[in-house]
């Protein structure tokens, strides 16, 4: 286990899913195969819903003109994006529909690391806002954490973000989601296994620990790091103690 991580006066904490709470086995070796497994039929089943063609618009227009709205060419444009890992606001929109058949039928159990769910209980319990920001779209987030081998965990997060907010290597995207959270970056903490996130985040202001779990690529970066988050060490005092401002 790398050293313990200290932090103070943290007021929230913003976790990235792969790599990071989750393995990143369980995302490419489970659920992006389900998606292609599923695609074709479900496309054919659900193109008249207006989600899907939400999200199908979507991929065309993030294709710039190189996509037409026709259940062949959106299927082949996804295996595509799927193919290059692309992380697209309108493929993660799709893939978030499919998804959700299979975590109801019980197919789909998100896998997340033993570490978390005391993590997530311990930082409650100091009264810290937690929040999830993924590539992945909000609706797949929340399909995820309410689907797990933990049962459902949705009731420790107080807000979700996405490719929506802004890109994750950005450092406004962590400027607005500061603003939504509703303090100041110094009192903020993101935790992700991808160091330009990290560093995009610090660069804004916040606190950040660069995950590192079984499988993921390494990393040269000197940047605050762990390998669980029982090793994250918070002065929890200040935060339950710190009033609010008076609005």
């Amino acid at each position: 286990m790398t050293p313990p991580v200290h932090f103070e006066n943290i007021q929230g904490i913003l976790l990235d899913i792969e790599g990071t709470t989750s393995s990143i086995s369980f995302v490419y070796d489970e659920m992006f195969p389900f998606v292609r497994r599923e695609l074709d039929s479900f496309l054919s089943g659900n193109w008249s819903d207006s989600e899907v063609q939400a999200a199908c618009q979507q991929i065309v227009s993030d294709a710039d003109g190189n996509c037409e709205l026709t259940q062949t060419a959106i299927r082949d444009e996804v295996i595509r994006l799927m193919d290059n890992d692309v992380k697209a606001t309108g493929l993660k929109s799709l893939q978030g529909l499919i998804w959700k058949s299979g975590f109801a039928n019980g197919e789909l159990v998100a896998h997340v690391y033993d570490d978390v769910l005391p993590a997530l209980k311990r930082w409650k319990e100091a009264g810290i806002d937690i929040r999830v920001y993924s590539s992945g779209s909000v609706a797949a987030q929340k399909l995820f954490f309410g689907h797990t081998e933990h049962g459902s965990l949705l009731e420790f997060f107080s807000g979700h973000y996405d490719t929506t907010t802004g890109p994750k290597r950005e450092p406004d995207s962590y400027r607005t989601i500061a603003t939504e959270f509703g303090h100041a970056p110094d009192c903020l903490l993101f935790l992700s296994d991808v160091a330009a996130e990290t560093a995009a985040a610090a660069e804004s202001g916040w606190h950040t620990s660069l995950t590192i779990r079984p499988g993921n690529e390494p990393v040269g970066e000197n940047q605050p790091r762990n390998n669980s988050f029982d090793s994250i060490q918070i002065n929890s005092k200040q935060v339950k103690t710190q009033e609010k401002p008076v609005k």
